[in-house]
Formats: structure tokens, C-alpha cells, sequence
């Protein structure tokens, strides 16, 4: 079944609810039919999504004009078909620090018989950088309790990622700066985009304080630094399988070579194997490029792995970026990288496994707008299988998509421009 012949099998949906000015209604595009997420009189944007089984929980950041910035979760019980009114997670008005790259996290726990805990984390802007927050609901979405700090002190933080292993303890990776704060000169700007190093070798040396943190919630002392080394500005990874926890990120090597690099815990998130690097892309730049790498693990944990990185075969020989895949069976080593079909300057990609296929999405600049794809192929293809790519956006750009399973098939989310900023997402049934 190709995604065409999925998504022409979409329902088109018709019901709107509307609570103290937030709404949630749908919405149709050429592509598909689609559930849309807004705070009313809000920008929303940076969307992520969590799913178990029929529950689909969807964070995202809703800003004023002036810009003050609060979390919001909106909840599905049916498979994304439709969302409950989104309700505010963070309990200190205006206290977030979102962009495309460090979205909202969210993740749901399931307890049998018990409503299922929805965990929320995300940055709280300081006066000395960023604080890395959670919240939590107990009852399935519809409140959340106090915000309480994961990590804080001097020092910018951020790029947060949030998983929950098989015993369901809570998992958040982020990305740290607590070391650069010890000058006391850098500012929040000068943390993310530093002038060029003198050399290649400096920016390496200075990148060593940049570093992968790792924290189970509820847990003080499993907080610590997983590598120096980190490209600062990158979305973070991270999946869980039973007691295994598996991270991925941009990574500063020798020549200021940015790479994306994996490593594994088998032991709860205590101790994580050497990194190893997933493909030597051997991008050379003097900056953060902001757009990092998403994993994804299968029935047999198998880590698949996508990312964007430059390439140098556009018409008429200019750089530009593209976007590739590798697989690894054993979590030690991946295969040869594979290019993934895409059009025009694709960003920003995630990936899912669900049930017996791979599925990717990510955004394309084609024709001056950027547009949301999506691509599927067997999980048993091998690496010349073509992947089934769709445009699920439409005529209206579309940016920073999301991608999860849900019992039904994939759930996507992204920012659209429509004519506002508002939260799509689309449920993609087969």
C-alpha cells in the first residue's frame, strides 16, 4: 500500500472544541485531513508528539506579541482522530525558551488500570541561561502538577530529548553549558553561535565544554555528563527498550568535523558505552548547522538512525544538505549510510518505527516555502528499496514536523502557516 493510497483513506473531521480561548479544530489540506492545535491569539509552533496506543499527547509552545512563551498539551483517547482543549503545563506564566531545535518533550507512561501519566520537559529561560524543567499529569492529560527543575545552575542548557523505559522510570537528555559559565563572560547569543575559532584545533578544544547531559526524573544523583564535545545548537536523541537507553547528537570531531555520534546503556541510564559515530559525513563548518539527528528502535532493537548532513552534488555544483539513514543491528557499529529521496533543501528529519515499516518526515524548501514530507519503506527492504514519500502540507508551508506511532499508524505533527501559526497534525491510518 503506498502513502497515497493511506492517506486517501484519512476521515475528514469535523468537530471543533473551543475552551477559554483555545481551540482545536479540523481542517483539510490536498494531502490529507488533519486535526489543527491553537491557542487563540497565539503563535504556536514546535510541536512534539507521544503515543500509547489510542492516547496521542501533543506538547507544543503558544507566544504572545510581546513573547512570552508558555507549554501547552493537547490530548487524543482515538488515535489522533480527535483532541481534547489543550491545557497549559507549566505553572510559572511565560517561563519558556522554545525553538524548532528544543521543542516541548513529551512522553506517556502507561499504568494498566491507572490513568496514564503524561511527563512534559522543556527549557525555563533564567537570568544566567537555561533551566532544564518537567511537569507532570496523573490523570491522563487534563491538569498538570508543579514544575520542578531537572537541571539548573550558572550556565546556558538545552536541546532537551525525554524517553521511559520498561520499568517506567523517566529518561532526559540534554545538552550543557554549565562549564562556559565559569568566565562569567558569555552570554545566552555567544553560547550558541561563538566567533570562529583561530583554528580548527581551538574549536575543538572549546567545544570539549560543551557537554551531553543524562538524568533519570525523581533520581538527583543520576545526573551526569555523558561527552564533551557536543555541537551546541543540535537536537539531542533518545529511545528506550526495557533497561536500554540509547542517545544520539552532533558531535565536534578532530578538524572541527560535525558528525553524528551513538552510544548505549544497558544498565538504566548509569553507565553508556564508548561513542561511536554513526557516519563519517566529514562535515567541516564553523558553526552549529541547528539540526540534529532522531533514532528509532525495532521489535528486534535495532537502531535506526536518521540525520541531515552537506552534500556536495546539487545542479550546478553549490553545496547543499541531505538527508540519509543507517541502520545498526548491534548498537557497536552502523551500515553505509543511505540517501533518503527529498526535494528542493530538506531540514529537520524525524523517524518511527510502526509495526513493519520505517517511516521518516522531515521539511523541504521547494519553490521559496518549505513543505512537510513523510517517506515509508519495509523494514526489510534492503538498502535500494525506494521510499514512498508524500507531502502531507499541502499549499501551506509547513516546518519542524513530528513523527510517532499510534495503534491506528503514524501520527505527524508540524508548524503551519495557515493563515496563522497554529499545529496541524495528521493520522495517518492503515
Amino acid at each position: 500500500m503506498t502513502l497515497k493510497s493511506i492517506t486517501r483513506r484519512l476521515t475528514a473531521l469535523t468537530v471543533a472544541a473551543i475552551l477559554i480561548g483555545v481551540v482545536a479544530t479540523a481542517q483539510t489540506t490536498p494531502a490529507t485531513s488533519a486535526w489543527t492545535l491553537a491557542v487563540a491569539s497565539r503563535t504556536n509552533a514546535n510541536v512534539s508528539l507521544a503515543t500509547s496506543g489510542p492516547l496521542v499527547a501533543a506538547a507544543w509552545a503558544a507566544s504572545l506579541p510581546t513573547g512570552v512563551t508558555d507549554i501547552y498539551v493537547a490530548v487524543s483517547r482515538d488515535g489522533g482522530t480527535t483532541f481534547a482543549a489543550p491545557v497549559r503545563v507549566n505553572d510559572k506564566p511565560g517561563d519558556a525558551r522554545v525553538n524548532g531545535e528544543q521543542p516541548p518533550r513529551v512522553a506517556i507512561n502507561s499504568r494498566g488500570t491507572t490513568a496514564p501519566e503524561i511527563v512534559v520537559v522543556w527549557t525555563s529561560k533564567t537570568d544566567s541561561g537555561g533551566t532544564i524543567v518537567s511537569a507532570r499529569s496523573v490523570d491522563g492529560g487534563r491538569s498538570f502538577g508543579a514544575t520542578s527543575v531537572v537541571a539548573q545552575g550558572p550556565g546556558n542548557r538545552g536541546w532537551e530529548n525525554i524517553t521511559i523505559d520498561g520499568a517506567g522510570k523517566v529518561h532526559v537528555v540534554w545538552l550543557d553549558h554549565r562549564e562556559l559559565s565559569e568566565s562569567g563572560s558569555m552570554n545566552h547569543p555567544a553560547e550558541h553561535h561563538q566567533a570562529p575559532a583561530e583554528s580548527k584545533t581551538d574549536a575543538v578544544e572549546a567545544a570539549q565544554h560543551s557537554k551531553l547531559y543524562t538524568a533519570t526524573l525523581g533520581d538527583p544523583r543520576s545526573t551526569h555528563a555523558i561527552s564533551g564535545g557536543v555541537c551546541y545548537c543540535c537536537k539531542t536523541a533518545i529511545a528506550a527498550a526495557e533497561n536500554d537507553i540509547y542517545l544520539a547528537w552532533r558531535h565536534v570531531y578532530p578538524e572541527n568535523v560535525r558528525d553524528m555520534a551513538f552510544t548505549a546503556s544497558h544498565d538504566g541510564g548509569r553507565t553508556f558505552s564508548a561513542a561511536v559515530r554513526v557516519s563519517e559525513d566529514k562535515w567541516q563548518i564553523e558553526g552549529c548547522p541547528e539540526d540534529g539527528p532522531a533514532l528509532a528502535l525495532d521489535s528486534r532493537r535495532q537502531v535506526h538512525v536518521v540525520w541531515p548532513t552537506l552534500v556536495n552534488d546539487a545542479p550546478g555544483g553549490q553545496p547543499s544538505i541531505g538527508i540519509f539513514y543507517a541502520l545498526s543491528s548491534s548498537g557497536q557499529n552502523f551500515g553505509a549510510r543511505q540517501r533518503v529521496p527529498t526535494e528542493g533543501v530538506p531540514h529537520h528529519p524525524q523517524i518511527a518505527v510502526i509495526r513493519d515499516a520505517v517511516y521518516l518526515a522531515w521539511d523541504e524548501l521547494k519553490n521559496g516555502a518549505r513543505q512537510v514530507v513523510v517517506a515509508r519503506r519495509p523494514l526489510s527492504g534492503a538498502a535500494t528499496t525506494a521510499w514512498l514519500r508524500e507531502v502531507l502540507s499541502g499549499n501551506v508551508p509547513g516546518t519542524y514536523p513530528s513523527l510517532a506511532s499510534s495503534d491506528a499508524g503514524a501520527i505527524v505533527a508540524w508548524t503551519s502557516a495557515a493563515p496563522n501559526s497554529v499545529i496541524r497534525v495528521a493520522a495517518l491510518k492503515f
